[in-house]
């Protein structure tokens, strides 16, 4: 109903902007993780532990500089919206969601530790993906987990395939939904 509503400036310019934006951030990520999973296997100091006596302000975090750190910045709050947006949609929670002036307590209570369990996770999980060495003056490089490769490496892996997998099964279906509809075989 939203998209039959839609002016033609979002249909044809707002929605296609959106997506290719999503696709992008997407895959930059997915670079990024796998360049981590790169830096694993060749260097040691890859590995997510805590900073040991990195002045703020006199140590770049990124190596691209500024536009590496507003990038770093930009994948967090986009890995962060992703979350979110994953969570609500699985099907354990979708009955979590809040209804409009009709949320009883107990699903706001259970709504706001839901939000402070996955952005007490977002700096781990930044962390662990190797998109950002910041560590938020948290110290949580000093999960023993954290130093132990396999499991870092099995998660970086596991992100950059799952995400990989799910991006080229989406884009993929709406292409075939697109060229099927366009040669007229849906009917």
């Amino acid at each position: 109903e939203l998209r039959r509503r839609a002016s033609p400036w979002q249909r044809n310019l707002g929605y296609p902007l959106a997506m290719l934006g999503l696709l992008a951030l997407t895959g930059i990520s997915v670079l990024i993780v796998c360049f981590h999973v790169l830096e694993l296997l060749l260097d040691d100091a890859a590995m997510p532990r805590g900073i040991q006596d990195a002045s703020l302000g006199q140590v770049s975090f990124s190596i691209f500089g500024s536009f590496g750190a507003a990038l770093q910045v930009v994948l967090i709050f986009y890995l962060m919206l992703s979350s979110v947006v994953g969570f609500y949609s699985s099907p354990l929670f979708t009955r979590l969601l809040p209804e409009r002036q009709d949320t009883p307590l107990t699903k706001i209570i259970g709504n706001c530790v839901s939000l402070l369990v996955l952005s007490s996770a977002l700096p781990v999980f930044s962390r662990t993906l190797g998109i950002t060495r910041f560590d938020l003056l948290g110290d949580f490089g000093r999960f023993n987990w954290l130093g132990n490769f396999y499991i870092v490496f099995l998660y970086n892996m596991g992100f950059a395939g799952l995400t990989t997998l799910c991006l080229v099964k989406r884009v993929s279906w709406a292409v075939q939904a697109e060229l099927i509809r366009a040669f007229g075989e849906d009917r």
